[in-house]
């Protein structure tokens, strides 16, 4: 049953008091014809609808759609020109958002600090008078240290603790300046100070970006758990299906309403749209039969003049129609019509990686890698931040090289790379301005190419420094798509874009007949596309023979969250150790004595490359002499390395 809350006659800001009856559900949000423009667009059209304690709201639509303007009149931050927003009295609200400016001298904890003002400031006050035997002084430090435990002060060091594990900010990361971390470091450090400041209400503006796996999965259990309520702008899939309840989707500036998470808005809107056209064909065909009655009705008026009855009954035909409830007819988003053609067949072995090894400065980012990617692979690349995807990719493209080792690259084999960061030639060109010198095409196949792509008519002329995420990344697309491509190199394809060109892009790889390597931390795309997973960790690349959920079931999901995985038994575990180790657990001090033996292994071939670069041959033998040391070092920690993974 539920109940709505008693606005008080005194709250002249729409502040709600509640009325605590027993069995009513208390509503924390109540929008009431909320209509928002910025000049003459009408963003937000007459919406209303009540959040209630305890849900969890996924707001959904298109860039553009005028989802994020509401988030932010939901936040207070954005004005609104008619309507209303109420508020329940007395519930604490934190929004992530844009990061706020720190002081140049605060790190990263005293960032995290922050949220603990209150304890601080109580703290302060237990400090200035400890040590005083007045009477009354010490009567107030009681009070005081009441306050300080029901605040939960002595909770503070293992809730910072606790969100740091979960958020993978460690202890290097929380001495460091703030101001200097990195803008994926700065917004994890902010989300978790969010996180740590108790509150009934969670706004939260694209959580999950910036994190890795095992932080998504651990804020995902997190919010789960969050007794309050909470509302997201999100374009993970995943965290939609995980953690909301009910979703809010935006469409030209209306509002439409589903009671379920991300894989029920799915259905349940194409049931929707199912049931609507239908309805839509019906009226239609009705209207139709009644507009042939009118017009039989007039020509036999027009035939029997003295019979006035039957004009009579086509006007009153005539205004049934104009009474009709109209139905409107249902849209749904256009899907992309095109496909890539078949590149051809390459051989068998598309590439192959040799005792690769890769340094960057004194990290070793591959060691001695021999793997292969075989004819119509599709492969997940997964691994930290900064631990060599993306070099890998550049690596097969020839715009990195090797410091060791070889990357064979079969015949025939046609690369099309997608990076992280989409730029063209010349940023002031228009769209069919760049692909016609691309593809040296005349005007009237080029813009039926780029209609393919959702661009029409006067779309061919914007200018290509002005599109957003996911026109850039259409227009690399059907770039891609005119080279007759059979080896697909994909950097986060689907970072920063909306759910609805995430999709354009699936659908279009979907048709692809060739060989996939990708890096994505789109857990949704992962599962859709990956049939094996590369995983890099420390230098290594262990190979998995099956999809990204499949991975995770495996137990790399234990090993994510810090937790040693089960060794498997099995012989045909489905997992291969191409040059890598199947036992990620071992001894903290052998690993830094192999990372270490590593950096000065880089160092010496560095300077073996140097002296032969210089015809220097005087320090030759010895250097020689050291890297077979070292080499040798490197098994022996490794076996000692795996002898320890064995005991546990």
């Amino acid at each position: 049953m539920l109940g709505r809350p008693v606005q008080s006659k005194q709250s002249v800001q729409g502040i709600f008091m509640p009325k605590h009856i027993k069995g009513f559900v208390m509503i924390d949000i109540a929008i009431n014809d909320l209509n928002k423009y910025y000049g003459s667009n009408h963003v937000l059209k007459s919406i209303s609808f009540e959040i209630y304690s305890g849900e969890k709201v996924g707001l959904l639509g298109k860039n553009g759609s005028g989802k994020s303007t509401l988030f932010k009149t939901i936040a207070g931050v954005e004005p609104f020109e008619s309507g209303e927003i109420s508020k329940a009295s007395g519930k604490k609200i934190e929004m992530f958002a844009q990061i706020p400016t720190f002081g140049a001298n605060d790190t990263a904890e005293d960032v995290l600090r922050t949220s603990f003002s209150e304890i601080t400031e109580t703290f302060e006050a237990m400090k200035e008078i400890e040590g005083n035997a007045d009477p009354a002084v010490l009567a107030r430090y009681g009070r005081l240290l009441e306050r300080y435990e029901l605040q939960g002060g002595y909770e503070t060091e293992v809730r910072i603790d606790k969100i740091c594990s979960g958020m993978n900010i460690g202890e290097r990361m929380r001495r460091s300046l703030f101001e200097q971390l990195s803008g994926g470091e700065k917004a994890r450090v902010n989300l978790a100070r969010i996180l740590l400041r108790e509150c009934d209400i969670l706004l939260l503006d694209e959580p999950t970006n910036h994190l890795d796996l095992a932080s998504l999965q651990w804020l995902e259990d997190f919010l789960q758990d969050f007794p309050g309520t909470i509302v997201a702008v999100s374009h993970d899939r995943v965290f939609l299906d995980r953690v909301v309840t009910r979703i809010i989707e935006i469409d030209d500036g209306k509002a439409a309403f589903y009671s379920g998470n991300y894989s029920f808005y799915l259905e349940e809107r194409e049931r929707r749209y199912l049931t609507q056209a239908e309805k839509y064909k019906q009226q239609q065909r009705k209207i139709g039969q009644l507009e042939d009655a009118i017009k039989r009705q007039r020509v036999w008026a027009q035939s029997n003049p003295s019979n006035t009855g039957l004009a009579k009954r086509a006007l009153a035909m005539e205004k049934r129609i104009e009474q009709m409830d109209k139905v409107e007819k249902p849209m749904t988003a256009r899907k992309l019509s095109a496909g890539f053609d078949s590149g051809g067949h390459t051989a068998k072995e598309t590439v192959l990686f040799d005792f690769v090894c890769k340094c960057y400065k004194e990290k070793v980012l591959m060691r001695d890698i021999c793997l292969k990617i075989l004819r119509n692979d599709r492969i997940a690349f997964v691994g930290a931040n900064g631990s060599g995807k993306s070099t890998l990719l550049k690596m097969l493209m020839g715009e990195e090289g090797l410091d060791s080792g070889e990357i064979k690259i079969a015949a025939n084999v046609k690369i099309g790379y997608m990076p992280q960061t989409i730029t063209f030639d010349h940023a002031n060109a228009t769209i069919l301005e760049v692909f016609r010198s691309k593809t040296s095409m005349s005007e009237e196949k080029s813009r039926s190419a780029l209609a393919k792509f959702h661009f029409f008519a006067a779309d061919v002329m914007k200018q290509v420094d002005t599109l957003s995420g996911g026109e850039k990344s259409r227009l690399k697309l059907c770039l891609m798509m005119q080279e007759n491509i059979n080896f697909l190199l994909l950097d986060e394809p689907t970072n920063h874009l909306d759910i609805a060109s995430r999709e354009w892009i699936e659908n279009a790889l979907s048709d692809f007949q060739g060989t996939m390597l990708f890096v994505s931390h789109d857990r949704y795309f992962l599962n859709k596309f990956a049939e094996k997973v590369w995983e890099i960790e420390n230098g290594l690349i262990t190979q998995y023979d099956c999809g990204f959920e499949e991975y995770l079931k495996a137990g790399r999901k234990n090993c994510d969250l810090g937790m040693a995985p089960k060794k498997s038994s099995s012989k045909n575990a489905g997992i291969i150790t191409g040059n890598t180790v199947s036992v990620k657990a071992q001894s903290p001090s052998v690993e830094m004595l192999i990372i270490e033996a590593e950096s000065e292994l880089c160092k010496v071939n560095t300077a073996i490359e140097a002296d032969l670069a210089r015809a220097d041959f005087s320090k030759m033998n010895s250097l020689h002499e050291t890297k077979n040391q070292l080499t040798q070092r490197i098994d022996a920690l490794y076996r000692e390395w795996l002898e320890s993974g064995d005991s546990l």
